[in-house]
């Protein structure tokens, strides 16, 4: 009798636990897919204090081209607010959280001028963001370019 009452209770608050599991992680998705956001309006912008913020010291940047960058190279490469990029947003996106790591997947399109040539592109991209000393950055980043 004992033994049932105890696993009643069991079950009972492992009912509540699911739900505050599934809002938490509904929540990450969320703070994650603001980050995103963050991120390319930044680089639109030419923010480099916005991206330092968001990226952590050791991220590993895969460009479409298949080069590999340093923060510090990637933070070099932004253009400060007179950047040609005229648009820089995601058309897709998905969050997948494991604890206290969260990857974000998805398509984003870019405009703007390069060379004196204006260009549209698209790329999909893979970001592993972790929670680290009570906050999000980014570690690692990876571009494709979608070519149909």
């Amino acid at each position: 009798m004992k033994l049932t009452g105890l696993l009643v209770a069991l079950v009972g608050v492992m009912a509540l636990l699911v739900p505050a599991q599934d809002n938490d992680e509904a929540g990450t998705q969320s703070k994650i897919i603001a980050l995103e956001k963050a991120w390319n309006q930044a680089y639109k912008l030419g923010d480099r204090r916005s991206l330092d913020v968001l990226l952590d010291d050791h991220i590993v940047l895969i460009n479409d081209d298949g080069t590999v960058q340093t923060k510090t190279q990637f933070l070099a490469s932004v253009k400060a607010t007179n950047s040609q990029e005229q648009q820089v947003a995601p058309e897709s996106m998905s969050v997948r959280v494991f604890g206290n790591t969260a990857i974000a997947t998805g398509v984003f399109r870019a405009k703007g001028v390069e060379g004196g040539k204006r260009y549209v592109r698209r790329e999909r991209f893979v970001d592993t963001w972790l929670f680290n000393a009570g906050k999000w950055v980014c570690v690692a980043t990876n571009a494709t370019p979608v070519l149909h």
